[in-house]
């Protein structure tokens, strides 16, 4: 049976801790030139926070097999790893202070994302996060994306937190959406500005910040202590 008593942070990875949207964008891009079919910036927005299966299927709403979209989605994805490990990729700003603060406050903190494992493997190892962090929930470990609750749901399981004790730190309205049906508050962060602070309130977020620099420890413990000043397990 799952304690009440710890918390946890579930973080979304691309446009919450690191902005790869450029380098997953002219992924996409590069792949879907090859097939002969455009991929805009409007198929970017509408897809974006997504596990590649769902997006395959909004490309090609005519049909693609598994097997298809398993093997364009592994190019994809090296075209993405390639350019990142090139390129370098940053954390957001206030995102390090935040984790370790968090970590220090005894949360237990976890990724819930929809990209693959290996792309997630890969930031934890370019950033140096990954000593902070509990558990890892990519694609690989779902069978529903975001907007179902299942990744946060397996992350909160994986830390062995109620999922009421969770905060979801999110910047997509399909993100803010899977924390509210797991049952978790959510902040959600406008800094890569993918979603408006409009749309991810009516998607449920209890918080908007402009950047994870505005945020401390204690203001993100309070959403799942609201009554008690000095947080969980004090």
């Amino acid at each position: 049976m799952i304690s009440p008593a710890p918390w946890a942070v579930l973080w979304d990875m691309d446009g919450t801790l690191v902005d790869t949207a450029e380098l997953h964008f002219d992924a996409w891009s590069r792949l879907c030139a090859g097939l002969g079919s455009p991929f805009t910036r409007a198929d970017f927005k509408a897809t974006f926070g997504r596990r590649n299966p769902e997006i395959f299927h909004y490309l090609f709403p005519g049909g693609i097999s598994e097997s298809e979209s398993a093997r364009l989605g592994g190019e994809k994805e090296l075209m993405y790893r390639a350019a990142a490990r090139e390129k370098g990729v940053e954390l957001l700003p206030g995102a390090w202070n935040l984790m370790n603060a968090l970590g220090k406050a005894g949360a237990g903190q976890a990724i819930g994302s929809s990209a693959p494992r290996e792309n997630l493997e890969l930031i934890l190892e370019l950033t140096n996060i990954g000593d902070l962090l509990g558990a890892l929930v990519g694609m690989e470990d779902t069978s529903r994306g975001k907007p179902d609750p299942e990744v946060f749901l397996k992350g909160a399981s994986r830390l062995g937190v109620d999922p009421s004790r969770c905060v979801v730190l999110e910047d997509a309205v399909a993100g803010i959406e899977a924390a509210t049906a797991a049952g978790m508050r959510s902040i959600a962060v406008t800094f890569v500005a993918h979603h408006s602070e409009e749309a991810l309130r009516a998607a449920g977020a209890s918080m908007v910040v402009p950047n994870l620099s505005v945020l401390d420890a204690s203001v993100v413990c309070r959403l799942v202590s609201p009554n008690d000043e000095s947080g969980p397990g004090s």
